[in-house]
């Protein structure tokens, strides 16, 4: 029953998905630590560091739940959920996206999913930097951090890395 409940969980999800897994990263967190109690707040923040450290897609995010909550099975069944639907309906909006290629609808679609994207994005953040009660000293590396990333040409990478460091050295 697990598994089904499982792969059905995550298939409704790949559906709601707008720029990767991170964007529903909060509502997977309700419900695997909230609702179902399947890990804590503070595995599920490791689960996602560990996915986000290892190379490959975020989506592999989804085989470290899966592999918490049914082993090896519970992996492939939330891999699949999450990438089988998603997959199926981007193949069929793609199709007719390239149907209406000349549209003024398609330019005023792309820019009003683009703040959805960055508000999803930045709800997942939250949701991965206070996995307890917040911490200021996250708040400051963070904002920081963002900062740097506006106000400077330095790769944004080397400044998340710089954040990394940083928050490793003071909590």
């Amino acid at each position: 029953m697990t598994l089904i409940e499982l792969g059905l969980y995550f298939a409704l999800l790949s559906l709601l998905t707008f720029g990767g897994v991170s964007s529903v990263i909060p509502e997977m967190q309700r419900y695997i630590v909230d609702v179902k109690g399947w890990t804590t707040a503070a595995d599920f923040m490791n689960l996602f560091a560990v996915a986000q450290a290892a190379p490959g897609p975020n989506v592999l995010f989804t085989s470290l739940i899966g592999y918490r909550v049914a082993g090896i099975a519970g992996s492939v069944v939330a891999l699949l959920g999450l990438c089988v639907p998603a997959a199926a309906l981007t193949w069929v909006v793609s199709t007719l996206w390239e149907r209406v290629g000349d549209s003024p609808w398609r330019n005023i679609i792309r820019r009003a999913l683009a703040p959805v994207v960055v508000g999803l994005t930045f709800a997942g953040g939250y949701i991965i930097a206070t996995p307890h009660t917040p911490d200021w000293r996250l708040w400051l590396i963070a904002l920081a951090t963002a900062a740097g990333v506006l106000r400077t040409r330095v790769n944004p990478l080397w400044l998340l890395a710089g954040g990394a460091v940083l928050g490793g050295l003071l909590l």
